[in-house]
């Protein structure tokens, strides 16, 4: 236990040097409420009404330079907007902001991205003219298993390994640093931290997404990464997914889930995370498309709900800032209304920024018939545009809304950055199942096999099989990823004549008949099967251990960044302690309330 502290305190004084070691943050010098109060009443005076219902929409664009992008980006555009280039999706539809994603080609190196965002904010600002604001530019890069920004940006393990770690301080670190870099390029707002509290081991969507099982550590953690986030890199945070999406067994990108909490249950278990991030000054709130009886029985999405947006959000829990709906072209909130209809109720209900409706014209048409029509006053459009308005100023995008391109080149990906996904990333390590004693292993000239779950983006196969040969090892990798029989008989045979097996599997415990993730049960079998020794990984969700009888030695790594990778191969040779504690409580497979490893377990050597 001595050296455990020691250990720790160690880990802790490094972390404040790494911190100390960053760049003094460019953000916005705090100015007298009045100063924004003015700002934004000004500009909110000289905007017409589609300018102000432009503001309420944020959404993708498709292309890697906003006045030039490739043939097949310029049809995109075309086809979804009406016009070709991004600098014109945002002329013509008065933007408020834009979303960032990989398949939209946004996110390819800093300085392309850099030159982007400064494209994207002179489009926004035009001439000058008043009216004309600023772009809020934003991505889900939540780290972990949702991860936007490209190499070399800093890519720390996500939530549920930060719950492992049960480090606040680590978690805030994660934060910060991951907003210096986004910060860096011109986006100004993650869609992060995660607040939901995921109790449910089948939730397909949310998962290692979030912090863990336990309300009152998700609830550290939001907290602690809003303040890295905002105080700490001076982005806008937006925390997710209000009024709670840890249990649900419906993704709600292809359905409507339900939560069946009770109104004490939901204040217990979903309500406190939302309850910390607002008392830690969170600026944006996003919504779930679910349905909760217990605080609205009319079976409206929580999206579209006035009493839970406008009653409880805002009523009950005092939220004063920004409510951005989760992604209007997500089944979930389609289910029930038409599109014409959604971003209408959106706003009725008390959501003040709009997320890709999947016809934003259609959308934005709706909103201003709304106006004409007297459904929507332009008083209650004026509420939401204050809002966003007032999120720009505090940004500092009133003032100067580009980025220096050299300066962002310099700043993602930074060596001090690099050192702290590391010191973070160690302490999450968890290691589950050793009943054998094969762990720690010697460095020696063994033959090692490392196959499994594999990625094109972080390569963990070869990212471990390289860690492998490092240490003395004849290792090979063979990537297994959702192996047909063929394969997995092959890599059995191979296991066979090596003196180790290492195997990664990711979300093993979803046997859904149609879901090829079973075949990795089938795998981990064939390879328990050949009698050597097999260590077995979960790279994403812990639960997987509970549907691969006869593992005897398994570790939870919940990612499967390089860093994560690297921090297995020291933990399996004995030059990493593993420290982890599950956030989670991982049932047999039979359910029914059984237990297999209780939350807060852990092993280390």
């Amino acid at each position: 236990m001595q050296t455990r502290l020691v250990t720790a305190t160690a880990w802790a004084a490094t972390l404040v040097a790494t911190l100390a070691s960053l760049p003094a943050q460019a953000a916005t010098p705090a100015r007298p409420p009045n100063a924004e109060h003015g700002w934004v009443t000004s500009t909110l005076r000289h905007m017409s009404l589609e300018q102000k219902v432009g503001q309420l929409f944020a959404t993708y664009v498709y292309g890697g330079d906003a006045v030039n992008p490739s043939a097949t980006d310029r049809a995109a555009n075309l086809a979804a907007f009406g016009v070709e280039t991004p600098a014109e999706v945002i002329e013509r539809y008065h933007l408020g902001g834009v979303c960032y994603f990989s398949w939209s080609h946004n996110l390819d190196s800093p300085r392309q991205i850099a030159t982007l965002s400064n494209g994207l904010q002179r489009a926004a600002r035009g001439d000058g003219a008043k009216g004309r604001v600023p772009l809020l530019i934003s991505t889900d890069q939540e780290q972990g298993a949702v991860v936007r920004m490209p190499s070399p940006a800093a890519q720390f393990p996500g939530s549920m390994a930060l719950g492992a770690g049960r480090s606040a301080q680590a978690a805030q670190t994660a934060a910060e640093v991951t907003g210096r870099e986004l910060r860096a390029v011109g986006i100004r707002q993650p869609y992060a931290p995660i607040a939901d509290v995921n109790v449910n081991p089948g939730n397909p969507v949310i998962g290692v997404r979030s912090f863990g099982a336990d309300p009152t550590l998700v609830a550290d953690l939001t907290a602690a990464q809003v303040t890295g986030f905002q105080d700490r890199a001076g982005v806008t945070a937006a925390a997710k997914h209000f009024p709670g999406h840890g249990d649900t067994a419906t993704d709600s990108h292809t359905g409507l889930p339900v939560i069946n909490h009770s109104r004490a249950e939901w204040d217990r278990i979903d309500a406190p995370p939302f309850r910390r991030a607002i008392r830690a000054g969170v600026d944006t709130i996003m919504t779930a498309h679910i349905v909760v009886p217990a605080l609205d029985p009319s079976g409206d999405p929580a999206t579209l709900s006035p009493t839970i947006l406008t009653g409880v959000l805002r009523g009950e829990l005092g939220f004063r800032g920004v409510i951005v709906t989760d992604a209007l072209n997500m089944a979930g909130v389609r289910a029930k209304y038409g599109d014409e209809r959604v971003p209408v109720l959106a706003l009725k209900a008390g959501a003040d920024q709009l997320l890709m409706p999947p016809n934003l014209a259609l959308a934005r048409d709706a909103v201003l018939r709304a106006v004409a029509t007297g459904e929507l006053t332009e008083r209650r459009i004026d509420e939401s545009v204050r809002r966003i308005l007032g999120v720009k100023y505090r940004q500092g995008l009133a003032r100067s809304p580009l980025v220096d391109v050299e300066k962002a080149v310099r700043t993602v990906g930074a060596p001090e950055h690099l050192a702290a996904v590391t010191r973070v990333t160690d302490p999450t390590l968890t290691a589950v199942r050793n009943d054998a004693a094969v762990l720690p292993l010697p460095h020696a000239d063994r033959s090692v096999l490392i196959t499994g779950w594999d990625s094109a983006a972080f390569a963990p196969v070869t990212t471990v099989a390289a860690g492998f040969t490092a240490r003395g090892a004849r290792a090979t990798a063979r990537p297994a990823t959702l192996p047909s029989d063929a394969t997995i008989a092959a890599t059995a045979s191979q296991a066979a004549e090596h003196d180790l097996t290492v195997v990664l599997v990711n979300k093993a415990w979803d046997t859904a008949v149609t879901d090829p993730r079973a075949t990795q049960h089938r795998l981990v079998a064939a390879l328990l099967g050949t009698g050597k020794p097999v260590v077995v990984v979960a790279v994403r969700d812990p639960y997987d251990i509970a549907y691969l009888p006869g593992v005897t030695t398994y570790l939870a790594t919940y990612s499967y960044t390089r860093a994560a990778m690297d921090a297995l191969v020291r933990a399996l040779h004995g030059e990493l302690s593993p420290s982890g504690r599950l956030p989670v409580t991982i049932p047999k497979a039979e359910g029914a309330g059984s237990v297999l490893y209780p939350y807060g377990h852990g092993l280390s050597w």
